[in-house]
């Protein structure tokens, strides 16, 4: 923007002084014009014959210089002086141009074609005749024509330079402000919803005075008040943890008091009422020692305490797991494909189990009876992958981002026959972060797919059985190609 407007400042400029300069030449070119015609008022009558000097009547002329004898109207002579000293005739055809300069008026210019453009003026000499005087335009026109030319060198170096000072100027100038914009992404990158965050990152000094020097104070003064209230938040995290695991640890012998009174009590003679509330107490103090025992493991887990590491037998845990689903939802089929030979990792088995045991009890609760539940174990390079995949309703739009979140609830359009914490995925999430994998979760009506990656030692890809399980309960085989397709 500020070169076009200095180049259209230039532009200006150089159309003013040319404009001024072919005036102010042009003034002087009628003043000597007017000068040599009154000197053809006092020469008398002229021979139209001959050239208007002849007999050195008129003395030396100036280059390209024009003089025309015009009677009654008519051009009778008109002639041009050449460099050389010699004259030239003007041809007839611009005879209409002399014609019509009229006596005693302030000079015009005209065309002579290939004679060029002069100016004329025109003066009485007596006699009925008309002397017409003419300059050429032509020292005008080219001393124009180089002040124009080197207006626009000028311009273009003065242009260029402009720029590129410019473009200096402006990098050393906003250099301050590329690193605030660095400081500001590097920020951006930084895992500031969770765990425990050291925001070091700071814009260097600048001058104060200056507007970049103010932004990088006024992000300094943001960025230490987001370090002071993510330093808050972390400890009141950190408070409601520790108080969350000395409560789940403290209520864990109460309620195991509670039960055993109530496994106590029902051995004697109650009444159907007494009897009846020991049940419910009993179910109730077991519903919430669940409850204690996932917040007590998601309290250690969100500490970072350390997880038992062992080689864990994931095919054995998967065949184990869908077994107990078998027997706790009878009313759902239950089927599994597994590789032919064993898949392991690296991990905490009871844990991994856990984590089996909550997603088969998440789609044994949220579908409706007769739903079809498979269970896939396969082996990737550096991971090994687990689906479990219902063709149940799916899980709501609106709920699916916060699956993985504490006492998150599923809506009444996925049925439920038990009661749940909503912390069941939460653990499942927890769990296999903390073993460093990943867990998603996509779901469309008529198809939900949990997929749980493990890492484990690069393996080899090994065919597939699947594995149906009958009525009884026992695991039978059928053959299935190599990779199963989950539907």
């Amino acid at each position: 923007m500020l070169l076009l407007l200095l180049a259209v400042a230039s532009t200006v400029v150089a159309l003013v002084t040319a404009l001024t300069l072919r005036g102010f030449l042009i003034s002087r070119l009628d003043g000597d014009l007017r000068a040599s015609s009154r000197v053809l008022t006092r020469l008398g009558p002229l021979d139209p014959l001959l050239p208007p000097d002849a007999g050195g009547r008129l003395g030396p002329r100036p280059p390209d210089s024009l003089t025309a004898v015009l009677r009654d109207g008519s051009v009778v002579s008109a002639w041009v002086f050449t460099r050389d000293g010699g004259v030239q005739p003007v041809p007839p055809s611009e005879y209409p141009d002399l014609t019509s300069i009229t006596v005693d008026r302030p000079p015009l210019s005209a065309d002579l074609g290939p004679m060029g453009a002069y100016r004329l003026v025109a003066v009485s000499g007596g006699n009925g005749e008309v002397f017409v005087t003419g300059f050429t335009e032509r020292p005008v026109r080219d001393t124009v024509a180089r002040l124009v030319t080197t207006e626009l060198i000028v311009a273009t170096v003065t242009l260029l330079g402009a720029g590129l000072a410019g473009v200096a100027l402006v990098r050393r100038e906003l250099r301050p402000l590329e690193r605030v914009a660095a400081t500001a992404a590097r920020v951006s990158t930084l895992p500031l919803d969770r765990g425990e965050v050291s925001l070091v990152e700071r814009v260097p000094a600048a001058d104060p005075r200056t507007e970049v020097g103010q932004v990088g104070a006024a992000l300094n003064h943001m960025l230490d008040h987001v370090g002071a209230a993510l330093e808050a938040r972390q400890d009141s995290e950190m408070r409601l943890r520790q108080f969350v695991a000395d409560a789940s640890h403290e209520l864990r012998t109460p309620l195991a008091a509670i039960r055993g009174y109530a496994e106590l009590s029902r051995r004697g003679e109650l009444s159907d009422e007494a009897a009846y509330a020991l049940a419910r107490i009993s179910a109730q103090s077991e519903r919430m020692t669940t409850l204690v025992e996932d917040l007590l493991l998601l309290a250690r887990l969100d500490a970072g305490r350390p997880l038992e590491r062992a080689e864990v037998d994931l095919t054995r845990l998967v065949v184990d797991a869908v077994s107990d689903a078998h027997a706790a939802g009878p009313d759902h089929r239950w089927q599994l494909a597994l590789p032919e030979e064993p898949v392991t990792v690296p991990g905490d088995p009871l844990r991994i189990a856990q984590v089996l045991a909550n997603l088969l009890a998440n789609a044994r609760t949220h579908t409706p009876t007769g739903t079809a539940v498979t269970v896939a174990l396969a082996v990737e390079p550096t991971a090994a992958r687990l689906d479990v995949v219902d063709n149940g309703p799916g899980v709501p739009p609106e709920l699916l981002p916060h699956v993985f979140k504490r006492f998150a609830r599923g809506s009444t359009s996925r049925s439920r026959a038990n009661g749940s914490t909503g912390l069941g995925l939460a653990i499942v999430d927890a769990v296999v972060t903390a073993h460093g994998g990943a867990v998603r979760v996509a779901s469309a009506p008529g198809r939900t797919a949990f997929t749980v990656h493990l890492p484990s030692d690069p393996p080899v890809r090994m065919p597939t059985r699947v594995l149906h399980l009958d009525p009884t309960g026992s695991p039978g085989t059928e053959p299935t190609p190599p990779r199963p397709q989950l539907r």
